[in-house]
């Protein structure tokens, strides 16, 4: 009987079949989709093509015609392509040896590497600044001959690739650990060694993750911002994204334009990236048992406790060592001295605390960005996957679809989007929108909405779809389906999504560049400006409140879940 009824209810067919006030909902649910991640393209595209004079190539033809576009055009492909490469060949090591090695302590290696994501990337950059910067840490032991300048380059490809490098590695991980071990012992069987085996058997087969964690670090390089903006800019290094952030606060007569032509460029280039990925994987071969098979396939033997050794210190020391450097400026009365106990002051984080009133309007405004949009998405993103995976077909892969876009494309690029949208959604009609607080809380709940659709939809695929059929025919209504049945067994995966979502929120730092106005900065956007301004000690001690709260929420997250499964065992 459900499964008839789940054939019957497909996409066009469904709606149409229903009365006129059933269709009403999800009509007005269809329209928000297009306002709020259709619309925002389509006027971002048309834009790019706006001239005083009409619709013309003008805009793209003065871009091209400037020798700097061609300069930031082959910055933003080398640091980009450059970092996803080396966080290929860092996240495949690293998700063989936990998913094949006999190495120990595989969890703390895996907290490790998420936790490196996890931190915004602007305080990595600002970490690896204070550390390997001319007046950071190092410059006052070592000589300067010795140090490596990190504001070039070589140094924004290296902290990008160690940012990025988590995504290939958690994708690469259940591949791996997937692949029959019987297929190895066939290749051994012919002659293979352990590293032809891996050559020619474990890596065609686990092509799909790799692939999938290198587009996703592709596209995370041509996203992010605070590592080209803290690393780049005083450098002179321009790449896509701060070239539009640049264009947009310049202000000049065809700043928007310009700026509009540049965002579809950087949109192009991660459409063609989409595509290599696509013709990779066109050819591959998919070969996965149905469970991940986790017992150890390479013996260290007596090397063991050396491989561990040498993993979690390589790993706590990228990950560790930049922070306590920029807890260590935070700490010091002036910039470029030593740590010593005369120079130790916490006058820097008094300030950011107790005197400065744009610090504290800041916090303020991104913990109710962050709790407003995690709130909203987890309802509505929750409806979304509910009516993605009851109800299969065109339309609701074409809302998901449309869900997604924002957050796969680059933060300034949708940022922009916005701004042309709300600045004039109706020809002749401005709803005062841009320039306030609003903007940011629509742009943060379209571009963040796909969080909480992915992980209810995982979780949603967990639950047995006879048991809403069985409390329906107990009689049971709705309300009650939902209270009783559906959010205690989909709680868990909500709330990944949720943490996931405000997490990302409060640290958002792209997409509010562009859009905030004054008295609506975020932490993101005031440590952004310190920086600039020079006032390091100041944005190394809000760095400092900022790891603090996330490493709270990671804690309390965790405690949440703890409680969660002894209230499941316990029942």
């Amino acid at each position: 009987m459900l499964t008839q009824e789940i054939r019957r209810i497909r996409s066009l067919p469904f709606l149409l079949s229903l009365r006129w006030y059933e269709s009403i909902p999800i009509g007005l649910g269809l329209a928000a989709v297009f306002v709020l991640f259709l619309l925002p393209i389509g006027k971002l595209v048309a834009l790019s093509f706006a001239s005083p004079n009409g619709l013309s190539f003008v805009n793209y033809s003065e871009l091209f015609q400037q020798a700097r576009t061609w300069t930031t055009i082959a910055n933003t492909l080398l640091i980009t392509g450059a970092s996803t490469l080396f966080a290929v060949l860092i996240g495949v090591g690293m998700a063989w040896l936990v998913a094949y090695s006999d190495v120990r302590g595989k969890k703390a290696i895996t907290m490790l590497v998420i936790l490196s994501y996890i931190l915004p990337s602007y305080i990595v950059a600002l970490s690896w600044s204070q550390l390997l910067g001319p007046q950071g840490m190092l410059a006052s032991y070592l000589p300067h001959e010795f140090l490596w300048n990190v504001y070039s380059l070589g140094g924004i490809i290296f902290v990008m690739s160690l940012q990025h490098f988590p995504l290939v590695f958690l994708l690469t991980v259940p591949v791996l650990r997937k692949i029959p071990r019987e297929v190895e012992w066939a290749g051994r069987i012919f002659g293979a060694g352990p590293w032809q085996t891996f050559w020619k058997v474990n890596l065609p087969l686990a092509l799909p993750g790799i692939a999938g964690g290198g587009l996703l670090a592709f596209l995370a390089g041509l996203d992010n911002f605070g590592i080209p903006a803290f690393l780049g800019i005083p450098a002179g290094i321009r790449v896509m994204s701060t070239a539009i952030y640049e264009e947009v606060i310049g202000l000049g007569p065809s700043a928007f334009y310009k700026a509009a032509a540049l965002s579809v460029l950087l949109g192009v280039i991660a459409l063609i990236g989409t595509t290599l990925q696509w013709l990779l994987l066109r050819r591959s071969k998919l070969m996965e048992t149905a469970q991940e098979d986790r017992r150890p396939r390479f013996f260290f033997g007596r090397f063991r406790l050396l491989a561990e050794v040498l993993v979690l210190g390589i790993l706590a020391t990228v990950t560790f060592i930049p922070l306590l450097s920029l807890l260590g400026i935070s700490v010091v009365k002036a910039y470029g001295l030593p740590l010593t106990p005369e120079t130790f002051t916490l006058q820097h984080y008094h300030f950011i605390l107790q005197e400065s009133a744009k610090v504290q309007s800041a916090l303020s405004n991104s913990l109710w960005l962050s709790i407003i949009t995690m709130a909203f998405c987890v309802i509505v993103g929750t409806v979304i996957a509910y009516y993605r995976t009851r109800h299969m077909g065109i339309v609701s892969r074409g809302v998901e679809l449309s869900v997604g876009l924002p957050f796969a494309l680059p933060g300034v690029v949708f940022a922009l989007a916005m701004i042309f949208t709300w600045m004039e959604p109706v020809p002749g009609w401005n709803p005062g929108i841009y320039g306030t607080v609003t903007i940011l809380y629509i742009a943060y709940a379209a571009r963040f909405m796909t969080l909480q659709v992915r992980s209810s939809v995982t979780a949603l695929l967990q639950v047995d779809p006879t048991m809403e059929e069985a409390a329906r025919v107990s009689g049971a209504t709705r309300g009650v389906k939902w209270r009783r049945i559906l959010l205690p067994l989909l709680f868990p995966g909500m709330l990944g999504g949720a943490f996931l979502v405000m997490l990302t929120a409060f640290t958002e730092l792209t997409v509010s560049s562009l859009l905030f106005s004054s008295g609506s900065e975020t932490v993101g956007v005031v440590m952004f400006n310190f920086e600039q301004a020079g006032y390091t000690t100041y944005s190394a001690a809000l760095s400092g409140v900022i790891v603090a709260g996330i490493s709270l929420g990671m804690a309390t997250l965790y405690g949440v879940e703890i409680l969660w499964q002894r209230k499941g065992v316990t029942a």
